[in-house]
């Protein structure tokens, strides 16, 4: 049995693969330990996991003001320093980051230890982490078609990101009805990725009257911290009540894209694979204030790839009609399904495992057989 060091806090972008790969690791007789952040997002989703090793490492994201910067220096440097002791304490096989604030000390100090460390990025952008440290690494996973600077083939994998295994696509109406929501209604899912955002729960908000009298339901997640307030339900040609559904957070991904026709998203690259899994179409409005816009260039290919459309945020106002259009197309809806079938990668998470195998060679395993479908 071996044991592995997976850094990966800060994001639901960065924590859910972790999970996913822990998961993995597990499943055939191996020992994870997940090292995350002091975040709420990290509680949060790891409070679903009670089964898994945890454990909070110093850290803060990198802000360019002075307190900022003094915070995000001083964070680092005890990060170094706590995992070095964890590294000595845990003799690791390897050490797998997923990016973020988390990674960059958990490199430095397999690097000290001699311990073999392999990074991971999901995003067709990669991140300031996976290029900085990825030099230091034994082994860099990048998405099909990404390369990176300074990685040669010897430590390049290409790798999409590993999904947790309860994501797969649930019955329609089974779902619908988990998240209050009517089973017989068409469905639209709005999300902002694990911080919400405030652009589009303003925007579905404005929305609501004219989703209810087109006959669509919406269920939005806000986001931690982002008020929710009741709303008043609208109502249909009919005059009957249509629901409109606003939560802080939701645990139970699978359901929510599974209950959707469409979703309304951000383009962060673990919920394109979430999308993909459950077979959701989606319109994604990019973050554009993110790193290196890498959300725009995970949205470009997503939609290239057939998965759905894009809308850039400046566009919002063309994001209601656009919406309600696709979702009284459903011949267009289901081309999409197809394509994301197509796009999904069931095989990564093996693949990735396998290949950790060859970082400390004579420990391998035989994988198990894949579980049969939900």
């Amino acid at each position: 049995m071996s044991h592995y060091l997976i850094s990966c806090g800060g994001t639901g972008g960065h924590l859910a693969p972790g999970i996913a790969l822990a998961e993995g690791l597990i499943a055939r007789g191996d020992s994870a330990t997940l090292l995350v952040s002091g975040k709420l997002i990290d509680t949060r989703l790891l409070e679903k996991y009670p089964s898994l090793d945890f454990v909070r490492i110093p850290g803060a994201p990198l802000v360019r003001d002075p307190a900022g910067l003094a915070r995000f220096v001083w964070s680092q440097t005890h990060g170094v320093g706590f995992g070095l002791r964890l590294v000595r304490a845990t003799r690791p096989a390897a050490i797998v980051g997923f990016g973020g604030f988390t990674t960059g000390a958990m490199v430095l100090a397999g690097v000290l230890c001699r311990v073999p460390v392999a990074l991971h990025e999901a995003n067709r952008v990669p991140g300031r982490t996976i290029r900085l440290f990825s030099r230091l690494a034994r082994r860099v996973y990048l998405p099909p078609g990404v390369l990176l600077t300074g990685v040669g083939p010897a430590a390049r994998r290409h790798a999409a990101l590993p999904v947790r295994r309860e994501i797969t696509r649930r019955p329609r109406e089974e779902a619908r009805a988990r998240l209050g929501l009517d089973p017989t209604r068409t469905t639209l899912v709005v999300l902002g990725g694990s911080q919400g955002a405030g652009a589009l729960n303003t925007w579905v908000r404005r929305q609501l009257p004219e989703f209810a009298a087109a006959g669509v339901q919406v269920c939005c997640i806000t986001g931690p911290g982002h008020p929710v307030a009741a709303e008043p339900a609208g109502r249909d040609a009919s005059g009957l009540a249509v629901p409109a559904v606003f939560l802080p957070f939701c645990d139970d991904m699978a359901s929510l894209l599974s209950a959707a026709d469409l979703a309304v998203s951000r383009a962060g690259a673990g919920t394109l694979a979430e999308l993909a899994r459950c077979e959701t179409p989606a319109l994604l409005v990019p973050y554009p204030h993110a790193a290196d816009n890498h959300q725009q260039a995970n949205a470009d290919f997503f939609a290239q790839q057939g998965g759905g459309l894009v809308l850039e945020q400046p566009k919002l106002d063309q994001l209601g009609a656009l919406a309600r259009g696709l979702l009284a197309d459903p011949a267009r809806l289901a081309r999409f399904r197809t394509r994301l079938r197509q796009m999904d990668r069931p095989g990564t998470l093996d693949l990735i495992i396998r290949d950790l195998d060859s970082l400390h060679p004579g420990t391998g395993h035989p994988m198990p057989a894949p579980a049969a479908p939900a």
